[in-house]
């Protein structure tokens, strides 16, 4: 059984979670993700960092949102990560996150990938994910898709 909560980005196993997610994106795009993730700002009040158990209670995902810059009613969605052989991990962070921006007053979550991350593009998609316009840093990124989700 997966479980999801609040929990804190500079805690040990989070910072484990996201150094392993970076040396993934670093394998799979050749960056690994770093420079568009902010630790500082999933500490913003209509933020939220999220950390998935196993039954077990170890840490096996994480996920944030955060306010998007000028769009007062837009989340966005950043670092969601499982690790290796725990399912539904992925659907139950989602899920957790989608709930939490709804509760802090967004009405859209978008997020950004990179096209060759098809597991992830397909993971959203799959969701209810749809392919929206590049916003923010990802305008006239050849290499980035961005998906947005009414909630």
């Amino acid at each position: 059984m997966i479980t999801v909560s609040p929990g804190a980005v500079t805690s040990e196993e989070a910072k484990k979670l996201l150094a392993m997610l970076s040396v993934i994106l670093h394998q799979l795009t050749g960056s690994d993700g770093r420079a568009s993730f902010n630790a500082e700002e999933v500490k913003h009040p209509r933020a939220c960092f999220a950390l998935a158990r196993n039954s077990q209670g170890e840490a096996v995902g994480c996920g944030a949102i955060r306010p998007l810059d000028g769009q007062e009613e837009v989340a966005e969605m950043k670092r969601v990560f499982a690790a290796a052989g725990n399912q539904g991990v992925g659907y139950a962070l989602l899920s957790f996150l989608e709930e939490e921006a709804r509760k802090r007053g967004y009405r859209e979550i978008w997020l950004e990938t990179r096209k060759v991350n098809q597991r992830a593009l397909n993971f959203y998609l799959k969701n209810g994910y749809q392919i929206r316009e590049n916003f923010g840093r990802y305008v006239g990124r050849e290499e980035a898709v961005c998906l947005g989700r009414m909630l």
